[in-house]
């Protein structure tokens, strides 16, 4: 699965990129039909104490697939963004199945 990083308002972090993509590697994994992942990181001032947020949008047989969360770190948001992500694939999965 192709992954592609884009960071707003902050810089460019690679620690935080190989977190995401170990993350979605699992995900990759359990489903392979996954074909690419769009991640965005963001931080947002004004929502105290929160504000770093990241947003994943899957591209996958279907239409996309997306998930958001909005934690107090960049990594339990991502983890929380992909927990959500595997809920949505294993609905998808089951659809599949059935057809």
């Amino acid at each position: 699965m192709e992954a592609i990083f884009e960071y707003v308002n902050i810089s460019k972090n690679e620690s935080l990129e190989a977190f995401a993509q170990k993350k979605l590697d699992k995900l990759e994994n359990k489903y392979d039909w996954i074909v690419r992942a769009n991640v965005y990181f963001k931080i947002d001032e004004n929502q105290k104490p929160n504000g770093y947020i990241s947003e994943v949008r899957l591209s996958a047989p279907g239409p996309e697939i997306f998930a958001e969360s909005n934690e107090n770190s960049f990594e339990a948001s991502i983890a929380e963004t992909t927990r959500d992500l595997d809920r949505q694939l294993d609905k998808r999965k089951a659809k599949m199945k059935t057809h």
